[in-house]
């Protein structure tokens, strides 16, 4: 049975029950504890919570879900997978244990052409939590025999989200792969032959403090008792398909073949390859979902989780034998692969091939940096007489230019040489630590909005901004400090709860309005209008005048400059984005956005820094569409006709069934958006880029000034152009020239200084060839040079000196002295080098008394310390050195 089938029959038989279908969230939720979406119940925490009232009293889901712990053990063992998805049956407050377990059995044990998986009961084994006599009962009765039936502690069989909340026993189901597979004795004894599949949370307690999985206080009952069930469908999957593990099945094994077909080499054959396969197929659909969600690559968060999964795709196709780009195969095979239930991923992929294309570029160039600096510390490590990579050497390959350390190891073998990987791992082991520390830091429960819940279930607060700046409205509900307060009095910082208001709640990348709320004898500036859970505006305020009582009529006022601007940079926002589309083509999409009065900032998805044509290209077509005086209409759809009419919406964004669509000049733009806008282009003003730059791997940033901002900044630009026009004594459009050559005649100049430098520096060659040492039979020149000679010079001037001394064995070592730091260089003749003399040798001798390590070849090394005090003892030690070999 096919994966997308396993998916809408699970469904289809919850439907059937009751059940209201409801699509699987975006991998990236607004979740202080989540950096991605990890189980199917996620999205229905806050009914789980008592927070909302769920618009339905059971439901049925196929999460998409990332789990990002076992990154390092994907490929190694067949168990681990970053992406799956946990098919869910959910009851808040209706249904409880009995019909959950029967809803479960009768899917898993009915006849496929029953519409069930056609499991062989005599196969499924479960387990329930310790003192849950209630669930065995119920399990003996549907037909599970006893034996079948195992209990085990609050570690297995009980089940919470980590910090204080719902809480429950909970059921799991597993079936046997047979005696090939392990020992016999249920899932007790041998988990790799009873896989579970399915498991049947019954959330029925609340739960206190506490770390870990057993260790925290059950403080009592919920108030209402719930279902939250997971069945995983890849590992349902493999076992009706038949096949060993998941990677064998429908959706894993192709991206295998894939990459058989670009490595020339065979899955199967090496566990190291089989491993590296495994990684390139997780991997692959993995990266392909987060960057359907929104995510890009980046140095933190979940940029970095993408940034670290694409770069094992490319280094396990590179350890493969892979030696051209992959990544657009993969991600083209994962999307025939995943669309049929996933079609964004189709209607999306040039976008997603780009994003991950441009990782694998940057790359590439990061392992041929890798590469260099591994050949520098390898030579060093030799040049000391070492036989060992230190682990700090790894660790810093790894963690600030990306080397991975398999690559290092392999590297470090070919070299002769080995890796000090307990110290890696050590480094690697106290990174994590620290991560998790501050992940469990800022891990919290979540955010209490109870308090809003009633507010909420009332009704979501009418907007009336779209067609007004001031509204009467009642005040439903003062906020003080997180608790109900009847009443709030002068200089107390409130929440105001109305239930109409015409000023804007953050959202969509324009910041909220600023504003009053007034009444007789009552003023309340507001700063800030933030959202409960999507309906609800919240309007943070200071009373400035009187008091507030809950119930009060009130007059609510968006302040109109502050929103005549605002509207000017939303709808610049737009004009941009449009014009950033027509000049770089359609993959140019939005990636983030910022837009507050007579500002913008867009974020998009593109490779590489703009040309100066492209910015004035797209400052004109956006200023073309603003002088155009296009019309600006907006209105309400539902989401598939509005991508059918080709509105572009956020990547990564959850939309509601019904959406807002703001078009600007009919084809020019159109895109879901719910801010507040001009209605007419012309309204914006000039739009002046103010220009452009990177904020991570594959996404650029443009900012702009609108309106009188922009004449503002222009005016501020002319003036400037005025007094350099005057100090140079020339017209102003002449000035562009002038300073051109004012700039070439520096160049001239430098050029001209650089020269006479490097001739004084050579000038003093002959006074170092006189105070060569003879030391037995080799002239050693080893002295301190002047202070402030740069590296470059230093070695021009030691190949100088050497070549002074002909055919005589000559050692010169020259230490300099350049804003605290101490170049060397350190150079052997040939007729030295035949009595034995390497230069890398000799770096070893006096490294440590400057605190500096380099390496090279027998003729030539360099390096730097960071200790000028040591340059003394360093002459000394490499004196002694010398002699001890001439010796």
């Amino acid at each position: 049975m096919q994966t997308h089938e396993i998916r809408r029959r699970f469904l289809d038989h919850f439907v059937r029950a009751g059940h209201t279908e409801v699509p699987s969230a975006s991998l990236i939720l607004a979740d202080p504890n989540l950096l991605f979406v990890n189980a199917g119940m996620v999205q229905f925490v806050p009914y789980f919570l008592g927070q909302q009232t769920p618009p339905y009293a059971r439901a049925t889901s196929v999460q998409k879900c990332v789990r990002t712990l076992d990154i390092e053990n994907v490929g190694i063992t067949t168990r681990h997978n970053t992406f799956f998805q946990m098919a869910g049956n959910f009851s808040f407050g209706d249904y409880f244990k009995r019909e959950a377990i029967s809803l479960a059995w009768t899917l898993l044990t009915a006849p496929v052409a029953d519409g069930g998986y056609g499991f062989d009961p005599e196969r499924l084994w479960v387990t329930v939590y310790l003192d849950d006599d209630e669930a065995e009962r119920m399990w003996l009765e549907i037909g599970v025999p006893s034996e079948r039936i195992q209990r085990r502690g609050m570690a297995d069989n009980y089940w919470s989200m980590g910090i204080p909340g719902p809480c429950g026993p909970c059921s799991e189901i597993y079936f046997d792969r047979g005696p090939e597979f392990g020992v016999e004795g249920g899932p007790e004894a041998d988990e790799d032959r009873y896989i579970e599949i399915w498991n049947l949370v019954f959330m029925q307690n609340e739960r206190g403090q506490g770390r870990g999985k057993d260790d925290f206080e059950i403080l009592g009952p919920l108030p209402k008792q719930n279902i939250d069930t997971g069945m995983g469908v890849e590992r349902v999957a493999f076992l009706l398909q038949g096949v060993e593990n998941v990677y064998e099945t429908d959706l894993l094994r192709p991206i295998i073949d894939k990459a058989e077909e670009l490595t020339g080499r065979s899955y199967g054959v090496e566990h190291a390859d089989d491993v590296r396969f495994r990684v390139i197929a997780d991997h692959a659909r993995t990266a392909a979902m987060l960057i359907a969600d929104g995510v890009n690559p980046g140095n933190d968060g979940r940029g970095y989780v993408l940034r670290r999964l694409l770069r094992r795709i490319v280094r396990s196709a590179r350890l493969l034998g892979a030696e051209k780009p992959v990544m657009a195969e993969f991600m083209r095979i994962v999307s025939d692969l995943m669309a049929p239930s996933y079609p964004e991923l189709a209607t999306d992929l040039r976008r997603i091939e780009t994003v991950a294309v441009g990782e694998e570029t940057a790359f590439l160039k990061t392992l041929n940096t890798g590469s260099t600096l591994f050949d520098n510390t390898a030579a060093a490590v030799k040049a000391e007489g070492g036989r060992t990579i230190p682990g700090t050497d790894a660790f810093t390959l790894h963690d600030t230019y990306g080397f991975p350390i398999d690559l290092t190891l392999e590297m470090a073998a070919e070299a002769g040489l080995a890796v000090d990987e307990d110290g890696f791992r050590t480094l690697m082991a106290e990174q994590r630590k620290r991560a998790k520390e501050d992940a469990q830091a800022r891990k919290h429960a979540h955010a209490d909005l109870t308090i809003y819940k009633e507010l909420v279930d009332r009704g979501a607060t009418e907007f009336t901004g779209f067609d007004e700046l001031t509204s009467e409205a009642t005040v439903l509900a003062l906020i003080i400090d997180g608790v109900r307060a009847p009443v709030a009095s002068q200089g107390q910082d409130v929440e105001v709860i109305l239930d109409r208001s015409p000023l804007y709640a953050e959202s969509g990348g324009q910041i909220a309005d600023r504003g009053t709320i007034t009444a007789s004898g009552v003023k309340l500036r507001v700063d800030d209008v933030q959202k409960i859970a999507k309906t609800l505006w919240v309007h943070k305020a200071t009373v400035e005048q009187g008091q507030i009582t809950e119930g009060d009529a009130v007059l609510a006022q968006a302040d109109q400059a502050w929103r005549n601007g605002a509207t000017q940079g939303h709808s610049g926002t737009h004009m941009v984005h449009a014009a950033l589309r027509q000049v770089l083509g359609p993959n140019a999409v939005q990636a983030g956005s910022l837009n507050k009065p007579g500002y913008l900032r867009f974020d998009f998805n593109w490779q590489g820094q703009l040309s100066d044509r492209q910015k004035a290209d797209i400052e004109a077509v956006s200023n073309d569409a603003v002088g155009a005086n296009f019309p600006v209409n907006t209105f309400v759809t539902d989401l598939p006709d509005a991508k059918r009419m080709g509105a572009l919406a956020l990547f990564g964004e959850n939309y509601g069934d019904e959406v807002r669509v703001v078009e600007i000049g009919g084809p020019f733009s159109m895109e879901l958006c719910g801010g507040t806008h001009v209605r007419h282009s012309s309204q914006i003003g000039p739009i002046t880029l103010l220009g452009e730059s990177s904020v991570g791997s594959g996404i650029r940033r443009v900012e702009a000034f609108v309106g009188l901002d922009s004449y503002r900044y222009l005016a501020k630009e002319r003036a400037l152009l005025a007094g350099v026009a005057s100090s140079l004594k020339v017209p102003s459009d002449e000035v562009p020239a002038r300073v051109e050559q004012l700039v070439e005649r520096l160049k001239v100049a430098e050029k001209e200084l650089e020269r006479t430098k490097t001739a004084a520096v050579l000038a003093s060659a002959a006074s170092f060839v006189d105070k060569a040492e003879r030391i037995g039979s080799v002239l050693l020149v080893a002295v301190a040079a002047p202070e402030g000679v740069p590296a470059g010079d230093l070695r021009t001037l030691a190949t100088d000196i050497r070549g002074r001394f002909g055919a005589e064995p000559a050692v010169v070592v020259l230490l300099g002295d350049v804003d605290g730091k101490v170049p060397f260089v350190v150079t052997v003749n040939k007729p030295a080098q035949e009595l034995g003399f390497k230069a890398g040798d000799l770096v070893s001798s006096f490294g440590s008394s400057i605190a500096g390590r380099g390496g090279g070849k027998p003729e030539m090394a360099q390096g730097a310390g960071s200790d000028p005090t040591g340059i003394a003892a360093g002459l000394a030690a490499v004196r002694a050195r010398v002699a001890e070999s001439a010796g």
